[in-house]
């Protein structure tokens, strides 16, 4: 039986959280317009609201996407019926974190002419985001988390 490894985690302040928000939405700014909004649930609800004020965007729905057993993370279904028409030219999609890729990954296949933009980016799921404002390659606690206390112990070599 091995030892659990150590996970480097950064708390994240609401404070540093609402300042990321808007230096993403200044990138956003100078990549265009968009005439709609869509966030991915859950994490990317708290960014899309923030976002939304500082671009103007009153347009916003969201895209619910789950995989079957989270912690295997199982293969992922779309659990809400999307808005998105068409390709998804002129809309924005917005998460709090892209880390595996995996949620992006697959609503891109869907809607490949959206633009993509996250708060934080795993090096990992980059290339599935067009505008992010920082690399994060460890655990992220969000301020809406509180204390990390996961359902199931994160221990690597367990079987």
């Amino acid at each position: 039986m091995s030892e659990a490894e150590e996970i480097e985690m950064v708390d994240i302040s609401w404070e540093q959280f609402h300042k990321d928000c808007r230096i993403l939405a200044k990138k956003l700014i100078e990549v265009g317009t968009f005439k709609k909004m869509v966030a991915v649930t859950r994490g990317g609800l708290f960014p899309a609201g923030i976002i939304a004020r500082e671009l103007e965007i009153r347009d916003i729905d969201t895209i619910c996407i789950a995989s079957y057993d989270e912690y295997a993370h199982g293969s992922l279904v779309q659990i809400k019926p999307s808005v998105i028409e068409g390709d998804g030219e002129g809309v924005l999609i917005v998460d709090d974190l892209v880390d595996s890729g995996k949620t992006l990954e697959f609503i891109r296949k869907k809607y490949p002419k959206a633009h993509y933009a996250t708060v934080y980016a795993k090096e990992k799921g980059l290339r599935f985001v067009d505008t992010y404002v920082s690399m994060m390659n460890c655990w992220v606690l969000f301020p809406w988390e509180g204390v990390m206390q996961p359902a199931k112990p994160l221990i690597s070599g367990r079987k």
